[in-house]
């Protein structure tokens, strides 16, 4: 079965604990803080091996958790880092961002990675904290969560040259001719449900690799018939061969069947108009084919786009002009350039840690009033409080210190909090004293 698109959930290891401990050695009185810092998480990783054509692995695991760092260890000992994990996906991935929509990566080249979930760092332990008003802090922080987010990879077929054209114009036929690949032939539409790729042998020590893709119809680039199933993998191949039906086996006209696909191929993404684009004049052993050849190139001469396009009269059946269409499409490619066909990623910034006492521009907030409590909501804070630890009077006095660094409580007497009343942040509730501190 080909599997070309799934959706999966990914998230980085947390970081570990820090610790509050202390130096209780023989003849080493009043040791100090000696709690060691956590370990970071690890981060899961994207990693393309040629060797996987599909995304069938996915369809059975959607969740990709990488393991936690280790907690802070006494002595100052720190907790060992979690290994990444490794997650292998085929060439031609595209990673895309469910919530946003944006595209992470475009794996393209074998052993290509990609952090896709970033793990959170270490919590510091308690000898971190050590100053010269405070040397024995009871005060220790707890790991960064790693990063989780719901992803969709898409996987578009690597291949030089693709067959575009209606259903039963006799792409399979052809790919069957020119390669060893033996893709499902019949009379009748939509044959091929999924791509058929082969490495088509040119005879003069060159080859390519050449994909059957699904037939289109009118309407594809908005999900009629296969639609965007066809569509995605288009946008991979570096030459298009749109193979036309000369003999008009359904009664449609050529150059309509020409005009049409271009259209879909407009519609889904312009691009794939500056592609280069060889006609392959198919059927050509049925007697009626010659008379439609010469009435398609003049139609295409007086509605034309005015480019020279290239038409290469060929048959399955008897392989006639098969060789001529191979050499053209491997001189083709000779003349482009090597580099892939791939997406436009936007660059993500390098994610930076804000030291909340330093960066207090960032520890932005709001408060209003629900009731008789006071809310306080800030996503900085929130992400403060679940780094330190709130189970000691130390953690609770460098919490209610930043608070009033950073002016909430100016803001909440503004709002006319007095002592007694509750201040609610995040998950946790507080009692307010003008002028001295919190009260967990």
């Amino acid at each position: 079965m080909f599997v070309d698109k799934a959706k999966i959930f990914v998230k980085g290891g947390d970081g570990g604990n820090g610790i509050v401990s202390y130096r209780r050695e023989k003849y080493v009185p009043e040791g100090g803080p000696a709690g060691g810092d956590g370990g970071r998480g690890g981060d899961v990783i994207f990693r393309v091996d040629e060797g996987l054509r599909t995304l069938m692995d996915f369809r059975y695991q959607k969740h990709f958790k990488a393991k936690p760092g280790e907690r802070g260890k006494v002595k100052n000992m720190h907790g060992a880092n979690a290994d990444d994990m490794i997650v292998r996906v085929p060439p031609g991935t595209t990673v895309v961002d469910e919530d946003t929509q944006e595209i992470i990566a475009d794996m393209t080249r074998h052993g290509q990675e990609v952090v896709i979930a970033r793990g959170g760092r270490g919590g510091r332990g308690n000898a971190r904290f050590a100053t010269v008003s405070n040397p024995a802090p009871d005060i220790s922080e707890n790991g960064e969560e790693g990063e989780e987010r719901w992803v969709i990879l898409e996987l578009k077929v690597m291949a030089d040259v693709g067959l575009v054209g209606f259903p039963s114009v006799g792409k399979s036929t052809l790919l069957s001719v020119v390669s060893a690949a033996q893709p499902k032939i019949g009379a009748y539409h939509f044959t091929t449900i999924t791509p058929n790729l082969g490495v088509v042998d040119v005879g003069d020590g060159r080859s390519f690799v050449m994909a059957d893709l699904p037939g289109l119809i009118e309407g594809a680039h908005s999900g009629v018939g296969l639609g965007h199933e066809f569509l995605r993998h288009v946008e991979r191949t570096r030459v298009i061969i749109h193979v036309v039906d000369m003999a008009a086996t359904d009664g449609r006209d050529p150059y309509e069947d020409w005009v049409k696909i271009n259209e879909e191929l407009k519609l889904y993404n312009a691009k794939l108009l500056e592609r280069p684009q060889i006609i392959a004049a198919n059927k050509m052993d049925m007697p009626e084919s010659a008379d439609n050849l010469e009435l398609f190139k003049e139609q295409l001469a007086q509605n034309g786009d005015g480019l020279d396009h290239v038409i290469v009269p060929v048959s399955s059946l008897t392989k006639q002009g098969v060789q001529e269409l191979v050499y053209k499409a491997m001189d083709v490619l000779d003349s482009l350039p090597e580099q892939l066909v791939v997406e436009e990623v936007k660059e993500v910034e390098e994610r930076k840690v804000y030291r909340f006492e330093k960066q207090r521009e960032d520890m932005t907030f709001t408060i209003h009033r629900e009731d008789e409590i006071f809310v306080v909501e800030s996503e900085s804070i929130e992400r403060y409080m679940k780094r330190i630890n709130l189970t000691s009077y130390d953690a609770v006095m460098r919490f209610a210190n930043m608070m009033r660094r950073i002016g909430v409580d100016a803001e909440l007497r503004k709002a006319g909090a007095k002592d007694g009343d509750t201040v609610k942040v995040g998950y946790y509730t507080f009692e307010f004293f003008e002028g001295t501190d919190y009260v967990h």
